[in-house]
């Protein structure tokens, strides 16, 4: 009988680690352009090299180990990646 249970017990388990379906992620909403610059704090002319510059300064001094966000790295480094897409 204790084999009978430990054997449906680690069938259950297995289920519930390996078999279950899963919930789907989030789409992460796309961040307008302008929304973006502003984000970074760059003009409508800036370069890619300044769209870098500001995206590492942000980030340096709001990254979570420093004391900022999740949320605040997630949306800056969201702006870098619309401006900079190809």
């Amino acid at each position: 009988m204790s084999k009978v249970l430990l054997l449906v017990a680690l069938l259950v388990g297995v289920w519930l680690l390996l078999l279950r379906p899963r919930p789907k992620a989030k789409p992460r909403p796309q961040t307008a352009e302008s929304e973006a610059r502003a984000v970074l704090g760059v003009g409508p002319t800036a370069d890619a090299a300044a769209i870098r510059a500001a995206h590492r300064r942000l980030v340096t001094s709001l990254h979570p180990d420093k004391g900022g966000s999740a949320e605040l790295t997630r949306r800056i480094n969201a702006a870098r990646d619309v401006l900079l897409k190809p």
